[in-house]
């Protein structure tokens, strides 16, 4: 019972007071700030909080994770007001848009559709996409949608994905590695050229490969990037500490040194 009436009360939260605090700020008597605000100048901060997000997912912060999705929310609702001052659209056609789209994108759930798995459910929902677009009159090639403003990782993960769902793939890892290793032997070739262009190509080429090598393995590289960069970081930073208690800047020390305090961080990690 407690369980149902916690699934109410969350169910039937406003947003309405967020809305109005946002109509306030961008107000004749509002904050400066917020008034001089405008769609572009705010594209910023929504990709800094989407990234706090994922990072307080990262950590396992729930209370961390509440914030940030407040901060991220807040950046929605700012947004819809600034459609709405322009007469284009406002927060109730955000919510009513995205409803629509779920339940539209789940006959599973909303309507008789059966699916056996997870898998036949995306299937389902790019051929739903698709005829959306269709409807609409947009761009629909297999590889259209894919935004272009999202880390490069992630895009070439999802456009080779795109690609891969209409048969343009590997038939298995083995040919994506053979990839790997070509690309790499291209890249020390031009390195070996002088070519800049060539090497900033071949480079490209090569993290491509290393992409397709990663969606076989159903590994998202830009979490496994991410992941790595912070381990990098924290055994770095070890370095400094050390350094410093021994009353040294990291730029005192030896590289010789530097790979003795690294090789320590690694070994704390196993143990902890």
């Amino acid at each position: 019972m407690a369980k149902k009436e916690e699934e109410t009360k969350c169910a039937h939260v406003p947003l309405d007071p967020l809305v109005d605090v946002m109509a306030s700020l961008r107000g004749p008597e509002g904050c400066p700030w917020d008034k001089e605000q405008t769609h572009t100048s705010l594209r910023r901060y929504l990709i800094e909080e989407c990234y706090e997000v994922i990072e307080a997912i990262d950590e396992n912060d729930m209370h961390k994770l509440v914030e940030e999705l407040g901060d991220l929310l807040l950046q929605v609702v700012f947004h819809a007001r600034l459609a709405e001052e322009a007469h284009a659209f406002d927060m109730n056609d955000v919510i009513e848009g995205v409803t629509a789209k779920m339940i539209r994108r789940h006959p599973h759930v909303f309507g008789q559709t059966k699916v056996r798995d997870s898998a036949e459910v995306l299937v389902n929902w790019a051929a739903i996409k698709k005829q959306e677009k269709e409807l609409g009159g947009q761009d629909n090639g297999v590889l259209a949608g894919v935004p272009k403003g999202i880390p490069a990782l992630l895009r070439s993960y999802k456009i080779q994905g795109r690609a891969a769902q209409v048969g343009f793939d590997w038939p298995s890892v083995d040919g994506a590695w053979e990839k790997v290793f070509e690309e790499a032997e291209e890249l020390k070739s031009a390195v070996a050229s002088g070519d800049r262009q060539a090497m900033t190509d071949e480079l490209g080429d090569l993290l491509f490969a290393v992409v397709n090598v990663a969606r076989f393995l159903q590994i998202e590289p830009e979490l496994a990037l991410a992941a790595t960069t912070a381990k990098f970081e924290h055994r770095f930073q070890y370095i400094e500490e050390q350094a410093a208690l021994k009353g040294y800047s990291v730029e005192d020390l030896s590289l010789e040194a530097m790979d003795t305090l690294w090789e320590q961080a690694k070994k704390q990690e196993n143990i902890t």
